[in-house]
């Protein structure tokens, strides 16, 4: 059954803002164009037997070429911001070294573009795509890639930051360290505690480092970071299984929040791994722990756990316990839409937390055209049914401030390949012709009962404020 959009809109707040998101390297292509360099995902893809019969990011969604056909039909959609990332090899290819102009002038017509059409621009300085040329330090286990990402947030922050309307520091902390660095299903492929445990610090350190820099150069420029939090459910109400969800919230979210938001690793975390951390320095922790303005959550699916009775098993020993739905997306994500609810909820009690924005929201349904039109209504629902508990968070008090859905359109869907389509937009990815999907068009006329330009958080009025 149909939510209709303009009941649903009835029930947030006329300054909420409605948006859709993207990432640099899942839609561009053109990895070789005007200076870019390779970065860790062009190597990662076409490495034998690591992405999705071998698709690679070199064509995409052809954004690159395609930046005002585009960005015309975001403005189409009637949302009121845009969420993308930028290519850390199209400014500085090497990770260090010269600065390429060329790419700058990229994202300066993107952004110009944007403030033409009257939609806020939403940055993310990091999502994934690591100049593969720092991995000869060591990519993101040498402290030294922390310094270089502060002097990228720097050089595009003094091009960009005069007009964009908010910024993150990185998208999904727990995939470029856990799922990159231990268990080998992201770039660059290590399945290694004592690396993801580097990753993990330095990292962090970054973030800390990349909000300095955007405070001393945009003090009023609102600057976050994008979290994937696990709402971690035990597998039973064993006094063994609650314990191993605590251990599985700590690992999975406390390494992140902590930091982030108290300054500190969760002690159960430090006591298992601390050893194995590398030096935290004088000053890293007050580094990290800088006031942030506001976070973004990135959700699609609950994580339940069980107990791993394995004497051996390494911190936070557990293992997958079984679905409670059996509802799933065409990737095998279990449907619960009320874990982002109880998340929400979970993570703003044990923490301090600004303001909050549903970065990334959205379902993997592989539906194709027909007769010129995509229906794709299992994921208008999944939308429809996650916006519902947001509106009920925001009933409840909870400072959430936006919803941007998951993604503006198809596009490579990292080591599912093309195989998974998570777009409210269909590409064919032979002729690079978008179709607006049924949940597009809902999409669209819920954002429509919304008038651009009511949101009235804006730039900040002074520095620090949130």
């Amino acid at each position: 059954m149909m939510i209709d959009p303009k009941t649903l809109a009835d029930r947030f707040p006329g300054d909420f803002i409605f948006g859709v998101a993207t990432a640099s390297f899942q839609i561009e292509g053109a990895t070789k164009a005007d200076g870019r360099r390779p970065s860790i995902w062009d190597a990662f893809s076409n490495m034998p037997g690591r992405v999705y019969q071998g698709h690679n990011g070199d064509i995409a969604c052809d954004h690159y070429n395609r930046l005002d056909e585009d960005l015309d039909l975001i403005k189409s959609l009637g949302v009121e911001a845009y969420r993308f990332s930028i290519a850390w090899p199209r400014i500085i290819p090497e990770g260090t070294g010269p600065v390429n102009d060329k790419g700058l002038d990229f994202y300066d017509r993107l952004v110009d573009g944007l403030k033409a059409r009257g939609i806020k621009a939403f940055a993310t300085l990091y999502h994934w795509d690591l100049p593969l040329a720092l991995m000869g330090d060591g990519g993101w286990t040498a402290r030294t890639t922390a310094y270089a990402y502060q002097r990228y947030a720097k050089t595009v922050i003094e091009r960009l930051g005069d007009r964009l309307d908010a910024v993150a520091t990185f998208n999904e902390p727990w995939c470029s360290v856990w799922l990159s660095h231990l268990y080998g299903i992201h770039a660059p492929g290590e399945r290694n505690m004592d690396a993801a445990l580097h990753a993990l610090h330095f990292t962090n350190l970054a973030h800390g480092l990349g909000v300095s820099t955007i405070r001393d150069l945009q003090p009023d420029l609102p600057v976050g970071i994008v979290i994937n939090p696990m709402q971690v459910y035990p597998g039973s109400d064993s006094a063994e299984d609650k314990a191993a969800a605590e251990r599985a919230f700590d690992f999975h979210n406390g390494v992140f929040f902590g930091p982030i938001f108290k300054g500190a690793y969760p002690e159960s975390f430090l006591s298992a791994l601390g050893e194995r951390m590398p030096a935290i320095e004088d000053g890293d922790m007050a580094t990290i722990s800088q006031k942030t303005d506001w976070w973004g959550v990135n959700y699609y699916t609950p994580m339940r756990v069980s107990d791993d009775p394995d004497a051996s098993a390494e911190f936070p020993a557990t293992v997958s316990a079984r679905p409670v739905s059996d509802i799933k997306t065409d990737i095998g994500w279990e449907i619960f839409p009320q874990a982002l609810g109880e998340l929400i909820r979970t993570v703003n009690d044990r923490y301090t937390l600004p303001d909050c924005y549903i970065t990334e929201n959205g379902a993997a349904y592989n539906m194709g055209v027909e007769d010129g039109v995509v229906d794709d209504q299992p994921r208008l629902d999944y939308i429809a049914a996650h916006l519902a508990v947001t509106a009920d968070l925001i009933k409840e008090g909870y400072p959430m401030k936006g919803y941007f859905a998951w993604s503006l359109m198809d596009n490579f869907e990292w080591a599912e390949g093309y195989k998974m389509r998570f777009g409210i937009v269909h590409v064919d990815y032979d002729t690079q012709v978008r179709t607006i999907k049924k949940s597009g068009h809902w999409y669209k006329e819920l954002a429509g009962q919304f008038p651009k330009g009511n949101h009235k958080a804006g730039r900040r009025p002074s520095h620090g404020a949130p």
